[in-house]
């Protein structure tokens, strides 16, 4: 499985003007959802970030989470160069999210092996800061399929 063969341009949001928590997660989830179940996933991320937030450190934060409203598994990625107060485990401003929503019956567990995939992909982003280069979605995902082809 390919990291870069589940991002679409159209998921991918390099210019995140939210500033706090739950407006990055519902500007995240209008890529993949523009209807009534938008909240409702919204809402069900923000249960998961009350467990423990997902702001990994080092300016990364994975939210993710299961829902009856996905269908599919789905990745959007965003960025922000301004950084967004996501009470990550370092306590650093978060500037690379990939937000990551699966169904609940999940064949082959695809959401848990995206999971990680996208934690190794984020060590090699942050290296250089290489996330910031990037100035289209196209660009961002060939970025990352050069990543996933040397590892």
């Amino acid at each position: 499985m390919n990291l870069y063969s589940l991002i679409k341009p159209e998921c991918i949001q390099l210019d995140v003007s939210a500033k706090k928590k739950k407006d990055v997660l519902r500007e995240l989830v209008c890529c993949i959802r523009k209807d009534k179940d938008s909240e409702l996933l919204v809402s069900t991320l923000l249960k998961r970030e009350e467990l423990g937030s997902t702001g990994i450190g080092k300016g990364v934060a994975i939210p993710h989470g299961r829902s009856l409203v996905a269908d599919k598994l789905e990745i959007v990625v965003g960025r922000s160069d301004a950084g967004v107060e996501f009470d990550a485990i370092d306590k650093k401003s978060v500037h690379l999210f990939f937000l990551i929503v699966a169904p609940p019956q999940d064949p082959g567990n695809q959401y848990l092996i995206t999971l990680g995939r996208v934690a190794v992909i984020c060590q090699e982003l942050l290296k250089r800061k290489r996330y910031e280069a990037p100035q289209t979605p196209e660009e961002f995902i060939a970025l990352v399929k050069e990543i996933e082809e040397r590892l």
